[in-house]
């Protein structure tokens, strides 16, 4: 017999996906917590008490309407009282016949819709992002530390533009062989051959690419405009992660960057050319000397990814199931700040191993025996592979107070999320990491 018991993981999920249906939105962070507090029993004042939300404002300002809301998702009337019922009816029925349905697991680190992680928003970050991607010929530049939460992000703003009916790729330029960075050429055609497979168009590029009488340049923008732009009526949204990556490489760099700043410059006056909307994310400061004319990230909309604040710590921790108050949520980002994937793996761990305590995790996080060991095995890795940024973050994790190191180390350091920049000094992301790299390199 098919089991109907739901959990409130499960039913958030039902819940989300029946109004992303109806109305192309996620619910909102006050909606899930009266959703919550609903799945509990709790009064509007019993929610009120562990949140920053009034009860006045949950009941009658967003709760009138998210019960509306509900309904129409549902296809019933919904209220306080029944929606566990009819939440439980439609997982029953999208559920295969006689088999029980997956129970949600929230993995370590997971950008997945699955993962509570996926509905702790930054506002009005999310919200800016989802208006600019409807506007024609538009950029947008995600820029943050590793493990931030960009791509997450990314693919949020992909996932409004599929629902606004466009076309959409994903580009991250990890997938480039290293020879692809080797001369331009080589990184625009794999770049054109790429998006056309996304696309599931045919490769076309000896069709476009003329070696003899045009620049790669001039060939790539060709293979865009003639074929992949003019293919559809529907726009187009790019994102490119990890574009940093051809930072290195000064001169591909310098040219393929200032190609986008051509094509987001040719959206203002090219029909063509506005269906393409741009999405860059990079983890690094440019620190290429690239002119201000030619840089595609001073045009656009500019999003840097703060972290965590201890509202949206203590909401993931209740969407995980765990009612923290304000002093454990403060007990953790004293040790790891408000880093969202740092913060996302110690809520699950703590959630899935409940014989161990706070203060067992804490003691532990530092060192190679917790939670965090591999993690931090691989920066110390990489930081060995470039003795000159270990040198500086020894400096910076010594020290106590801010440190001034050379410009172009204390972006890379920070682009790797070990450090945070206070204008032209830098002190340690966070305690984990001033801990782990102090013991690490010997410094009492």
């Amino acid at each position: 017999m098919q089991d109907t018991t739901i959990n409130f993981e499960e039913a958030l999920k039902v819940a989300d996906e029946a109004v992303f249906a109806s109305e192309k939105k996620h619910l909102s962070d006050v909606e899930i917590t009266i959703l919550r507090g609903s799945w509990q029993n709790q009064t509007y004042e019993e929610m009120a008490s562990t949140t920053e939300y009034a009860a006045n404002y949950l009941q009658r300002t967003v709760g009138h309407k998210f019960w509306k809301l509900l309904s129409k998702a549902l296809g019933e009337e919904v209220s306080k009282t029944n929606f566990r019922t009819a939440l439980e009816r439609r997982w029953r029925d999208r559920a295969p016949a006689n088999t029980k349905a997956p129970k949600l697991e929230f993995k370590e680190s997971t950008a997945a819709e699955d993962s509570p992680f996926y509905y702790v928003e930054r506002p009005p970050i999310e919200q800016r992002c989802y208006e600019v991607i409807k506007q024609p010929g538009c950029l947008i530049c995600i820029k943050a530390p590793e493990r931030m939460g960009k791509t997450l992000l990314s693919g949020k703003i992909l996932e409004q533009a599929t629902f606004q009916g466009y076309r959409t790729v994903y580009l991250n330029l990890n997938l480039a062989d290293k020879s692809d960075f080797n001369n331009l050429d080589n990184i625009l055609r794999w770049f054109c051959v790429s998006v056309a497979r996304e696309l599931r168009l045919p490769n076309k590029l000896d069709d476009y690419w003329d070696d003899r009488y045009s620049s790669s340049k001039a060939n790539c923008t060709a293979y865009f405009e003639h074929y992949l732009l003019a293919n559809a009526n529907t726009p187009l949204a790019l994102c490119l992660d990890e574009i940093d990556l051809v930072f290195p490489h000064e001169e591909i760099a310098e040219s393929f960057l200032s190609l986008l700043r051509v094509w987001h410059e040719k959206g203002k006056i090219s029909n063509i050319w506005k269906k393409l909307r741009l999405i860059l994310v990079h983890s690094t400061k440019v620190y290429i000397d690239l002119d201000i004319n030619q840089s595609p990230f001073n045009v656009g909309l500019p999003i840097e990814l703060p972290e965590f604040n201890e509202q949206q710590v203590q909401k993931l921790a209740r969407l995980h199931g765990l009612n923290w108050s304000v002093k454990e949520v403060k007990q953790l980002m004293a040790m790891v700040g408000g880093h969202p994937d740092l913060v996302q793996q110690a809520i699950s761990y703590l959630k899935s191993y409940k014989d161990i305590t706070f203060e067992q995790f804490l003691k532990n996080a530092p060192t190679e025996a917790g939670i965090y060991g591999n993690h931090l095995r691989r920066l110390w890795a990489r930081l060995e592979e470039h003795p000159e940024l270990l040198e500086a973050l020894k400096k910076v994790v010594a020290s106590t107070t801010s440190v001034r190191l050379e410009s172009e180390e204390a972006y890379k350091l920070n682009g790797m999320g070990l450090v945070q920049l206070q204008g032209n000094d830098c002190n340690p992301r966070c305690d984990l990491y001033r801990q782990y790299f102090r013991d690490r390199s010997g410094i009492k």
